[in-house]
């Protein structure tokens, strides 16, 4: 049923419980997850910091995933993440779009801003959110 699973990864603590989940549900499916990550840098040294962090994190993941015997692999861009994200959709035929949320109320969705609820506008796939917890 989830053979091409999207788990869209924004790179902090909230993204271990999203990944827990996938891990157990592309064992059940035998899924290949594609991890993906959208770099947002103002400055060139804050590019360089997040790329740096963005490929560190891939790697982490991707090697959790394949240590369970699931077929993994990654990609990330740069740019708006809501707009790097919708093309990131579009580029492959997935089965399901996993995310972590962070547990923002109203007043936080319209300052920090909020991709599941851009993705769950935009795409008929079904959506996986898992509620993060910073450590």
């Amino acid at each position: 049923m989830y053979d091409n699973i999207l788990l869209l990864l924004d790179c902090s603590d909230y993204d271990e419980a999203v990944l827990e989940h996938i891990k157990n549900l592309a064992k059940i499916h035998k899924s290949h997850v594609h991890l993906y990550h959208a770099v947002h840098a103002h400055t060139i040294d804050q590019q360089r910091a997040l790329l740096k962090k963005t490929e560190n994190c891939l790697i982490q993941a991707k090697s959790m995933l394949e240590a369970e015997g699931i077929e993994t692999d990654s990609s990330y861009s740069e740019g708006e993440p809501e707009e790097e994200v919708l093309k990131k959709i579009n580029e492959n035929k997935w089965d399901l779009i996993a995310l972590a949320t962070h547990g923002h109320k109203f007043f936080g969705d319209a300052i920090f801003g909020s991709i599941s609820d851009k993705i769950k506008h935009y795409t008929h796939i079904p959506i996986l959110l898992v509620r993060g917890r910073k450590r």
